[in-house]
Parts: C-alpha cells; structure tokens; sequence
C-alpha cells in the first residue's frame, strides 16, 4: 500500500540567493576591520630607521648610453632564451628562464664574480635610459595583457570564479598586512607610513600572473578543460581585481593620504569614461573592420590611444601600466583588431622590449643584501605566508562553492602563480619607494620560487605530462 507524501517533504526548499552576497559582503567587512586594526598596531610600531641616501652616477654621454643599452639589451636576449630553453626542458615557463637572465647579469652574481663585466653591460650609469625603456616595454605588454582579457570567459563561471579570485585576494591580503607588521621597523625605507606600507604588502601578496598561467595550461593542453577554463576565469577576475585595488594604493601613496579621494574621484571618473564611451567606440570600429584589412591609420590611432590612456592614469596619479592595461580590456578580443596587433606586437615585445625590463629589475635586484640567518628566515616567512594565502584562499572558496578536493588544490596552486606581474608590482613598489632594496630582492625571490613551484605541483595533482 502506498503512503502518501507530505507536501512539505515533496518539494526541496528554493535556494536562499542572499546567501552568496550575505558571506561575501561579510568577507569584505570582516577584512576591511581586520586591516584597520593592524593599522592601529602598526601606528604604534617604532619608524624605521631611514637609510643613507644613494649615490647617483652622472649619466654617460648620449652615444655611450646607446652602447650600453644596446649591449644590455644584447646579453638579456642571448642569456634570457638560453636559460629559456633550459627552463622551457625541465618544464617550467620560459619566462622564468628571462628573469633569472636578467638577475645574473646584474649585481646578484655578475657584479660579484665579475665587476669589470658588469660595469660593461650593466653599468649603474646606464639605469635611467634603460629604465624609460623598460617602462614602455610594460606599457605594451599590459595593453597586450588587456587585449587577451576574454569578459565571456569570466561571464561563463561567474559566480565560482569572482568568489574564488576575491578569496584568493581577501585572504592573502590580511596575510600580506599581518607581514608588514613584523617586517615594518627593520625592512621598510625611512618615512614610509605604516599604511602605505601594509597596503602594498597586502597587495604584493594577491597577485596572480594571468599571462604565466595562461602558458602553463596551454603547454599542457588544458586551456580548454574545466580546470583550464575556470583558472583563467579567476586569474581574470583576480588581475582585475588587484590592478584596481594596486592602482588605490599607488594613489594614496603618491597623494600622501590628504589628497588620496581626489585621486580615487578621478580615477572612477576615467574608468566610467572608458567604459561609458570608449568601449563602445572600441566595439563600433571593430565591427567596421571585421571583414576587411585594417590599415595602418587604424593601428596607428589605437597605439595613440594606448599612449594617452597611459599618459591620463599617468597624470592622475596612479600608474601609467593600468590606463594601458584599461584600453585594451576595452577592445574586443576577438575582433581583427585585436587579432592583428596581439600578432604584429607580440613578439617584438615580449623578444625586445620585456629583456630591458628584465635587465632593468636585474640591475635592482640585489641578492648580496640578504645576509644572514634572519634574513633569510624573513625570506622563507615570506614565501611561506605567500603561499599559504593564495593557495589557501583559493583553495577553501573552491571547496565552498562545490568544487572537489583535487580540482580545488590545482586551482590553489595555479592562483599562486606570481611571474611577471609580481615583478611589475614590486618595481612599482620601489619607484614609490614604499619598500626597500633588501625587501625587493626577497619579494623577487618570493616571485620566482611560488612561480616555479607551479608546475611541478600541477603535475603532481593533475597527471598530465605535456
């Protein structure tokens, strides 16, 4: 005999659709009151002790400076796809391979075992014309960056993805400001303020290297499975993300606090502009050229609005990689376009201009300056407290959001994929002199070690070779 059901048993209750904004309106608060409060314990920390001011060298002559950067440049590019290769073999992204190129060529090994070597090709003398170099080099870059930004991919796994990126930013964030309560007296530079310095911090911790881990999951062919779509679509959102908070923090840094609202008027001001008027603009002359050639008219007015966009961030205080990076999420990214400056500019870029970039971190970065035990035990906290919030927060909001155990720590591991950006944000960091030379070459560390440790923690996770 058949019982009969209950109406209330019959039908599941209706999903609460508060319950995803409720928790992440939560999460934001709690880590806006966290940070507030480690504000307040870092206002009591004694100052940091300000360091001697450096010697800058006098420039060389124009035709010098040529002979340099060129030779510069020279040594990058052979030692840079030599060790690419190397790295490419073990597996691991060539562009760590670059990198590193650029930190032995400078004072980290060769000014060491080679001092009349490296004053040859990488002279201090030599850092302003290769640093304007490098500069435009990443202006390109973040526009090609831009470019490359697919907003359907990010659409198609909204949900997951915004509250795996925004936990995988809120949770090394926290991490990043607790750091700077212990690192603030011994490796910030004089006359920082405790806020500028958490914050940048916070910052350098949340960032994830879109371009590397869009390299890594297409070296192993998993650009087009559900782990390869839904990382690029959190390290879309989690770039966004960061770029948008970093380009806040550089704002109240260069705007000493009083003047950090009018910087942020401004630049929700252009972000409403660029969105309001150029992206529509950007969608109209791209299906105008659709089904015919592009000229060079075309090519020539986005390169000049690449430049002016830089220029505008530029003026308005924050820095000129975001107005770049801003106007080429702007164009469609599958448009001819879009198609025909990624094919014509990227490799000049990423061949020439980027190599002055790494040489230009290179000539920064010194290794010598972290020397000791505790300092390299700070070192170790930093990579340790890097990885624990990046993978972490990854890990538990794809744990929450359904994802299984497997899935949920190859996504951790691929949010901690740092790279390029990393060195991005950290030259930024020291232009603003909001951290230190012996911090920078630890951070850089940091970079290079959570950014290598990917792979073969993916391989491991996932069991595919390539």
């Amino acid at each position: 005999m058949n019982q009969s059901v209950s109406p209330t048993t019959q039908a599941p209750a209706p999903p609460n659709r508060w319950r995803a904004p409720a928790l992440y309106g939560l999460m934001v608060a709690l880590a806006v009151s966290f940070f507030f409060q480690i504000r307040t314990w870092g206002d009591a920390l004694p100052l940091p002790k300000t360091a001697p001011p450096a010697s800058v060298a006098a420039p060389p002559p124009a035709g010098d400076a040529i002979l340099h950067v060129l030779l510069a440049l020279a040594a990058v590019i052979l030692v840079g796809r030599l060790l690419g290769r190397i790295f490419t073999y073990i597996g691991q992204p060539p562009v760590i391979g670059e990198v590193v190129a650029g930190i032995l060529l400078g004072p980290s090994l060769l000014g060491r075992l080679a001092p009349e070597a490296a004053g040859l090709i990488l002279p201090a003398t030599v850092a302003p014309f290769l640093g304007v170099i490098a500069q435009l080099g990443v202006i390109l870059y973040m526009f090609l960056v831009g470019l490359e930004f697919d907003g359907a991919r990010l659409r198609s796994h909204a949900h997951t993805s915004i509250a795996i990126a925004h936990a995988s930013i809120v949770v090394p964030f926290m991490l990043g400001s607790l750091l700077a309560l212990g690192l603030y007296s011994h490796l910030a530079p004089g006359g920082v303020p405790f806020t500028s310095f958490a914050l940048f911090m916070g910052i350098a911790l949340s960032v994830t290297a879109f371009p590397v881990l869009a390299r890594i999951l297409s070296d192993r062919g998993m650009t087009r499975t559900e782990l390869g779509i839904l990382a690029l679509g959190c390290a879309a959102a989690d770039d966004v993300t960061a770029w948008c908070l970093l380009a806040f923090v550089v704002g109240i840094t260069q705007a000493k606090i009083e003047g950090a609202l009018w910087v942020c008027v401004l630049s929700v001001a252009y972000v409403a502009a660029m969105v309001g008027l150029v992206r529509p603009a950007a969608k109209h002359l791209a299906a105008r050229y659709q089904d015919k050639d592009v000229d060079r008219g075309v090519i020539a007015g986005v390169l000049l609005a690449v430049l002016l966009s830089a220029l505008t961030t530029e003026a308005i205080g924050i820095h000129a990689v975001f107005g770049a990076f801003l106007l080429g999420a702007m164009i469609p990214h599958d448009c001819a376009i879009a198609r025909i400056l990624t094919r014509q500019m990227e490799d000049l870029v990423t061949v020439l201009f980027l190599p002055a970039f790494f040489a230009f971190t290179g000539m920064r970065t010194q290794i010598g300056l972290v020397t000791g035990w505790q300092d390299w035990l700070t070192c170790g906290l930093i990579v340790l407290v890097a990885t624990a919030g990046k993978f972490g927060g990854a890990f538990l909001a794809a744990r929450l959001t359904g994802l299984g155990w497997r899935m949920s720590a190859a996504l951790g591991v691929l949010m901690n994929t740092r790279g390029l950006m990393e060195l991005i944000v950290l030259n930024i960091g020291l232009d603003l002199g909001v951290i230190s030379p012996t911090l920078f070459a630890m951070m850089v560390i940091m970079a290079l070690v959570t950014t290598l440790a990917t792979t073969p923690v993916l391989h491991f996770l996932d069991g595919r070779r390539k």
